[in-house]
């Protein structure tokens, strides 16, 4: 069983190094040679605009797309061995047609065989304790990927990926999650996030990697990065402009 992970514990899937990551769609190279290494804890946030590669990359990191070249390592682990470490939340939360809590059941069953007031706590930490026995896919919008983030937070992963986690929801459910993630963080559990929220990385990331046309353009600390962009591209793109 997974024990609770402390700011002070390290983390097994740090650090994470991409070397020479390329895939290609057709005749495009939507990934052209990533290189970056991740070696801090805290919240990473990936940025660029639609199309630069943050979902792709953040895929590939979890294992459901595999590269046509380069490597990946988490700590001394691949991307397949660390898969049981690592957990993600979509844009679109994928639900079971059962109630909030039988979903919760049904992704750790060993949880909810030997503790299951943790998956009540859960739904608890989500404010969905009063939800429970409700069809998960009856729940509103913001309540059904606050109860994907409790589901991938109950394996306690040592790598949290969230891709555009928080993309349309209301206010009360942003703050929720981002509470939860902030939280998570504190834990020990290092946090990837894909966002174009420019406020929400401002509140959330500890440091930034800016994606553009494929590549790793440039990573920095959060503060540095929204006061002064290294690229051209960063900074058009933080100005508001359109990136073609």
């Amino acid at each position: 069983m997974n024990t609770l992970r402390s700011a002070n514990m390290p983390n097994p899937l740090l650090p994470i190094r991409i070397s020479n990551l390329r895939l290609i769609k057709g005749d495009r190279a939507v990934l052209a040679g990533v290189n970056l290494m991740i070696d801090e804890p805290g919240i990473t946030v990936f940025m660029g605009p639609n199309g630069a590669g943050k979902t792709l990359l953040l895929r590939c990191l979890h294992g459901l797309i595999n590269p046509d070249q380069g490597q990946i390592t988490l700590g001394d682990l691949t991307v397949a061995d660390s898969r049981d470490q690592q957990a993600m939340v979509f844009q679109h939360p994928v639900l079971l047609r059962r109630t909030a809590l039988q979903n919760l059941a049904f992704a750790a069953p060993g949880i909810a065989r030997s503790e299951p007031q943790r998956l009540i706590e859960a739904l608890e930490s989500v404010h969905l304790a009063d939800r429970a026995d409700q069809p998960a896919r009856m729940l509103s919008g913001g309540e059904q990927q606050r109860l994907a983030l409790a589901r991938a937070l109950l394996s306690k992963p040592a790598l949290l990926l969230l891709d555009e986690a928080t993309a349309s929801l209301d206010p009360a459910s942003v703050q929720v999650i981002e509470a939860l993630v902030k939280a998570q963080s504190t834990q020990g559990t290092k946090v990837i996030l894909v966002s174009h929220d420019q406020g929400q990385a401002r509140r959330l990331a500890d440091d930034v990697v800016f994606i553009s046309a494929g590549q790793a353009a440039e990573r920095s600390p959060a503060n540095q990065f929204f006061i002064a962009p290294q690229t051209p591209a960063a900074k058009a793109y933080l100005a508001g402009e359109l990136l073609l």
